[in-house]
């Protein structure tokens, strides 16, 4: 993706969008990066200059307001600035019982984890189909293949995504448009890229692993891709039990 184009990477101030954000930029590919907390998001860009010959657009936008993905759709276009590569990675969860979390931070993450890519997605298609070079990136989760007890909401975005995702990459592939679903299981939370040394480690993925299984799977074309092998286990295992039976196995590991 050598070119004049961007890669817009939504959620880039921490976590996987600053792992995507340093992956592309070592690809010579140019940035703009979108993320609500302006302070590290400016600090993270200015890093990026100045430690890259590429160009780094730094967008401060919360895209869980609603109309927010119209408004950064715009500010693109004033700017002149065209969109190869989609990465629709900012969201959130809650856990906690569906009756004692606050409604309205529910229906903020809903408008993050799914209205935003939607809106944004829809506006950004257009220009994109123009370009010679055009790929969207959607992050996901393993939370969405199964109902979650104490994490509903959280699971539902994550189905609707992962639905969404996989048709839109059918729709999309006659017109040159590599669509990758990305869904990773839990990461390292404390931010190191080193393997991680515990029992049970193939559940846990680096930041930095699931961004090159990501950009592999959009080289080669796009589709569907659950980053480790315990991860892609425990997918799998899903299909041999009841449907009904799941939600009360999950219940069980879940409960906050």
């Amino acid at each position: 993706m050598k070119n004049d184009g961007f890669a817009l990477i939504t959620g880039a101030s921490r976590g996987l969008g600053m792992a995507f954000a340093r992956a592309l930029a070592e690809r010579h590919c140019n940035l703009v990066l979108v993320a609500r907390s302006a302070e590290p998001l400016h600090a993270f860009a200015n890093e990026l200059r100045r430690s890259t010959p590429i160009s780094v657009v730094a967008i401060q936008a919360d895209l869980s307001v609603p109309g927010a993905g119209q408004i950064l759709k715009k500010q693109l276009s004033d700017g002149e600035i065209p969109i190869d590569l989609l990465v629709n990675n900012a969201g959130f969860g809650l856990r906690g019982e569906f009756r004692t979390l606050s409604i309205l931070r529910q229906l903020e993450m809903l408008r993050l984890n799914n209205q935003a890519i939607v809106e944004l997605t829809y506006g950004l298609l257009p220009g994109m189909l123009r370009r010679r070079q055009k790929g969207i990136i959607n992050i996901s989760s393993t939370a969405g293949f199964q109902p979650i007890p104490f994490a509903s909401a959280y699971s539902a975005t994550k189905a609707f995504l992962t639905v969404f995702s996989l048709a839109l990459e059918q729709e999309l592939r006659s017109a040159g448009v590599a669509v990758v679903t990305v869904c990773p299981g839990r990461l390292q939370k404390d931010g190191s890229d080193e393997p991680d040394q515990r029992k049970w480690a193939g559940i846990y993925q680096t930041s930095g692993e699931v961004v090159e299984d990501a950009l592999q799977v959009l080289a080669n074309g796009g589709g569907l891709t659950v980053p480790g092998a315990l991860n892609k286990f425990s997918v799998f295992a899903q299909r041999l039990i009841p449907r009904r039976l799941i939600p009360k196995l999950v219940a069980k590991f879940s409960k906050a």
